[in-house]
């Protein structure tokens, strides 16, 4: 039986420490074969469309994202073939003509916030997880975050959060939390939670190799 990649995928709501999470897995196996990929970055190509309507984008919307490529970039990596993995220029709201190109690896973590709301992806997973966190700490973190990196004003990152992100998140991320193998409260703070997790991507690797 051949080898082949492990895929890991960690969902969750917008600040709910789900990156957190995915960096710690990530950084456990730096130095190994691992790699990792930000469904973020295939939000779809808006070029065609004028800059005012790319404003209105709903980007917590699973029609933001073009799985279809993501999923061909992931079966690709599982065959062991490279790919171009797109760009997102956020100030012009499309995708940019930048690419990054990525060698497959052993272990592949994609992580975003509807990773398992679309079943084609998940069949793709090994390992499928969830970053269930309240509501109260992920507005506190988006807001911090948002006014730190994006200049946003707190009273700007309230209103996208009750009248997208909150709807958003309970229609389309809380559901997906059903498919998850494992749920992980409190994000990168659960330290316990994510040395499971490494254990069980090692025993993983160690029967690849012995496959």
């Amino acid at each position: 039986m051949s080898k082949k990649p492990i895929v890991i995928g960690i969902a969750g709501g917008s600040g709910s420490g789900k990156t957190s999470v995915s960096k710690a897995i990530f950084e456990h196996f730096k130095g190994h074969s691992i790699l990792m990929i930000e469904q973020d970055s295939y939000y779809k190509d808006q070029s065609h469309m004028p800059f005012q309507e790319r404003l209105n984008t709903n980007y917590d919307h699973p029609l933001a994202f073009d799985n279809d490529l993501l999923i061909e970039h992931i079966k690709n990596l599982l065959d062991y073939k490279g790919i171009s993995k797109p760009v997102y220029d956020y100030k012009f709201h499309t995708r940019s003509s930048e690419v990054i190109p990525v060698e497959p690896k052993d272990v592949i973590i994609l992580e975003g916030i509807l990773v398992l709301e679309d079943e084609r992806l998940r069949d793709l997973m090994d390992i499928k997880l969830f970053v269930d966190t309240d509501a109260d700490i992920r507005i506190i973190r988006r807001m911090l975050r948002d006014i730190k990196d994006r200049g946003r004003t707190p009273e700007s990152v309230i209103e996208q959060y009750e009248t997208v992100v909150r709807p958003m998140h309970n229609q389309f991320c809380e559901p997906t939390k059903r498919y998850a193998d494992i749920i992980i409260p409190e994000g990168g703070q659960n330290h316990v939670a994510i040395d499971l997790m490494v254990t069980k991507i090692q025993t993983i690797l160690e029967q690849n190799v012995i496959l």
